[in-house]
């Protein structure tokens, strides 16, 4: 079987926007790969975090990936920091890796603009997220598409290193879903839906109550024609909630756009709130039933050292290969 690897970090809420782009793929590609899936909690801290709150937030996240259906029989999920080879590989990328590329990285530019001192991880933290991914020799990332820059510079690093050196990593591909790999904020729809977000409106967390959920989807920002028609450019509002509504509802966006001919967005809105509280509420149900269990420590640790028993054996053939330590005696 082919290997696939994906991680998200622990640093909020999780949105419908992460769970659309990445992390419903993540059902059916386990069923087909050597599944690996990881809490990224050294990615989060390139910005303060409150310890407690990160501690919280890695909980939950483990819960929520178990929650939308992610088997720890068939999948491996763990704790980036629980496995000590992602932080060692991540130097050793580093040091592959060139200031300009890294400079050149459209989230670095975006997350240090107009601030006076940025950390370092920040700026570095490309070649960290190249080494979680090349440690389990990834054969495929299934990703949201704001990511993929960052998958371009994890293939050149592995290629890089794999001509510098010898022919160790594997060069991933990149899986991006057709249709909604980018959803975007409710409040302002040509801009990505960000858990981060100062304004709560404008992105649905996957443990919003019904009550919620209504309220977000009916004060979604549309246009005044009141017609429900994809059209990206010029209906950019109404064509994210159509692609929510198609992915969540199982009906293409042809066939919405058809069914609410003559309708407004009044009905539009209503009905998809209804899709999106039916769709979120089992996941709901299940992760309030593993958030405080021992079962969820039971699953991160089997998982960790599964994760750590692969990355270890990598990990002493990059090092190898590239003379540091001792040779490893037969």
């Amino acid at each position: 079987m082919k290997t696939i690897f994906s991680g998200i970090q622990p640093s909020g809420n999780v949105t419908l926007g992460n769970y659309i782009g990445a992390m419903k793929q993540f059902i059916e590609l386990q069923e087909e790969y050597n599944s690996y899936f990881c809490i990224v909690d050294q990615h989060a801290i390139t910005v303060h975090q409150d310890p407690t709150e990160l501690r919280k937030n890695i909980r939950k996240l483990a819960a929520l990936y178990v929650a939308i259906g992610l088997d720890p029989e068939k999948a491996t999920l763990f704790i980036q920091s629980e496995v000590p080879a992602h932080a060692q590989l991540g130097w050793m990328m580093q040091c592959v890796a060139y200031i300009g590329e890294l400079e050149r990285m459209t989230q670095f530019k975006d997350k240090s603009a107009g601030k006076e001192s940025v950390t370092a991880g920040l700026l570095t933290y490309p070649p960290l997220m190249a080494a979680d991914i090349l440690l389990y020799n990834t054969d495929l990332v299934p990703v949201g598409e704001d990511q993929k820059q960052h998958l371009e510079l994890t293939r050149d690093l592995a290629e890089r290193f794999n001509k510098k050196y010898r022919e160790i990593l594997t060069v991933p591909e990149v899986k991006i879903p057709k249709v909604g790999a980018r959803i975007m904020s409710l409040a302002e729809p040509t801009k990505k839906m960000s858990k981060s977000d100062p304004n709560q409106k404008s992105f649905i967390s996957l443990l919003d109550t019904p009550k919620q959920l209504e309220k977000k989807i009916k004060s979604a920002v549309t246009d005044s024609e009141g017609i429900v028609k994809f059209d990206k450019e010029n209906k950019p509002g109404v064509s994210n909630l159509l692609s929510i509504y198609s992915i969540l509802g199982n009906k293409s966006i042809e066939e919405l756009e058809a069914y609410y001919e003559g309708k407004g967005y009044g009905d539009f809105k209503g009905d998809l709130a209804e899709v999106v509280v039916n769709a979120l509420e089992p996941i709901q149900t299940r992760y309030y039933d593993l958030i405080e269990s021992d079962k969820l420590d039971i699953i991160l640790d089997e998982g960790a050292e599964r994760a750590n028993r692969v990355a270890m054996k990598t990990l002493a053939k990059i090092e190898n290969a590239m003379g540091l330590g001792r040779k490893k005696r037969r």
